[in-house]
C-alpha cells in the first residue's frame, strides 16, 4: 500500500532484515541513509512496497508520481543483491553502486550513481541516475 506503511512487519525486500528496523525507519524518515548502498536498498524496498514518497523524496525531480506508481504496480521484485559498491561512504559526497534485481520477468542489473544533497557531507543521499543498465 503505497504511503501506507501497511506492513512493517517481516522481512525487508532488501534482505537486510527485518522491514521495521531495515528500510521501514527510512521510508517513514524516522532516519537518513548513511551510505549510497543503504540508500539503494531503501529504494529498491520502496519500489517492492510501493512507497512513492520516498522514491520521489530520494531522487531528483525527474520521476513523475504517475510513473512510479504504475512501475510499481507492474513489477513484482523477487530479490536484490549487490554486486559492487565504490565511494558512497560517510566520508564521501558521490558512490555508486552495481547490483541485480531480480523480477518475474528476469533480472536488472544496473549501476547506479548517488550523490549528496548540496555537495557536503551533511547531505543526504540521493539517487541521480543509472550509470550502466542491463535487463536480462
Amino acid at each position: 500500500m503505497p504511503g501506507g506503511f501497511a506492513q512493517d512487519s517481516g522481512p525487508c525486500p532488501c534482505g537486510g532484515g527485518e522491514y521495521s528496523r531495515c528500510c521501514g525507519p527510512l521510508h517513514r524518515r524516522e532516519r537518513r541513509a548513511e551510505t549510497a548502498e543503504q540508500l539503494m536498498r531503501s529504494r529498491y524496498s520502496a519500489f517492492a512496497k510501493g512507497e512513492v514518497d520516498y522514491l520521489l523524496h530520494s531522487h531528483e525531480p525527474t520521476e513523475s508520481r504517475r510513473a512510479l506508481r504504475q512501475a510499481c504496480r507492474q513489477t513484482r521484485w523477487l530479490g536484490l543483491s549487490i554486486l559492487a559498491v565504490d565511494g558512497g561512504g560517510a566520508a564521501d559526497l558521490e558512490g555508486t553502486v552495481r547490483f541485480e534485481a531480480r523480477h518475474r520477468e528476469g533480472v536488472l542489473v544496473e549501476t547506479s550513481l548517488f550523490q549528496r544533497r548540496g555537495g557536503t557531507l551533511a547531505g543526504e543521499w540521493f539517487y541521480v541516475r543509472a550509470i550502466e543498465l542491463d535487463s536480462q
